[in-house]
């Protein structure tokens, strides 16, 4: 049931015009890159996406026009999450998920649950939710880490069917492969980290730097799965100045940088998020520039 979420799925940045309105032509733009380069899937409202700054009415613009552009060509993962479960609860069933294949649902942030708290918090949400859960683990966002024994917990729960762990600390990822239920996804949130989580068993990555460089992203990933370790190996090494850079002064500042150096959209962002420095950027240009 799961198995379309093995691969690279990008996690889609939200292009902005100069006034700070959302760019659709810069969102089809991106997302013909990211299908033309062979992704598996696309992930809509995530972190990358600022979706912390848009509005409601905005975030439903951005669901139909992604639905429209992808017209059914690669599977859809939807973001929602927060720190209040009523309404976390209460956004899953408001928003038309009728063409998305699953949820990607973050730990609750500031509020610090106990990993009781965060082990009640995703199974309300397993019991309402209309489709499969992906858990999302990113501790430095989040102050909150959701432990490899709490994981392994909630993987025994029916509409869970995987984690995005990203939490930088591959023994937590170990951890999470040894003892995972058949089928429970283990996907890397951590771009560097990717392919060492493959080779080591994982099922793949959601990736920031993946939509700047899918093509290349991507079939690093499949030959990760498909053991072909030195060639995969060989695209990482290749990839490892991009994907410092790319995080140097943030996310998604540095893959806004990429993606104007490509020609795909501007590099805007909303406050209190800014654009990456000249120095940045330059680099950001110059490594594309000696990889094209």
């Amino acid at each position: 049931m799961s198995g379309f979420l093995r691969g690279t799925g990008v996690a889609l940045a939200t292009p902005f015009n100069k006034d700070g309105a959302i760019d659709f032509e810069g969102v089809t733009s991106l997302m013909e890159f990211c299908v033309n380069g062979k992704v598996e899937y696309l992930v809509v409202l995530g972190t990358t996406a600022e979706s912390v700054t848009l509005t409601r009415e905005e975030k439903k613009q951005l669901i139909a026009h992604i639905v429209k552009t992808n017209n059914k060509r690669l599977p859809l993962v939807i973001g929602v999450g927060g720190n209040n479960t009523a309404a976390v609860i209460e956004e899953i069933k408001e928003v038309d998920v009728s063409e998305f294949d699953a949820i990607l649902s973050v730990t609750p942030m500031y509020n610090r649950p106990s990993q009781e708290g965060v082990y009640q918090h995703y199974k309300a949400i397993n019991n309402e939710a209309p489709l499969p859960v992906l858990l999302y683990n990113v501790p430095s966002r989040t102050a909150t880490n959701m432990t490899a024994e709490t994981t392994l917990r909630l993987a025994q729960l029916d509409n869970i069917i995987g984690i995005k762990e990203a939490t930088g600390d591959f023994t937590q990822v170990l951890k999470i492969l040894k003892d995972r239920p058949k089928d429970f996804l283990v996907i890397s949130g951590d771009d560097a980290l990717a392919l060492p989580a493959v080779v080591a068993g994982g099922d793949g990555v959601i990736s920031v730097v993946g939509q700047g460089f899918p093509t290349e992203f991507s079939e690093m990933i499949r030959l990760g799965l498909a053991g072909e370790q030195k060639k995969a190996y060989e695209i990482l090494f290749k990839l490892l100045p991009i994907l410092e850079y790319a995080f140097e002064e943030g996310n998604p500042a540095g893959i806004k940088s990429v993606l104007k150096a490509k020609g795909i959209c501007n590099d805007m962002l909303r406050l209190p998020l800014i654009r990456v420095s000249s120095g940045l950027e330059e680099k950001i240009k110059r490594f594309i520039q000696n990889n094209e």
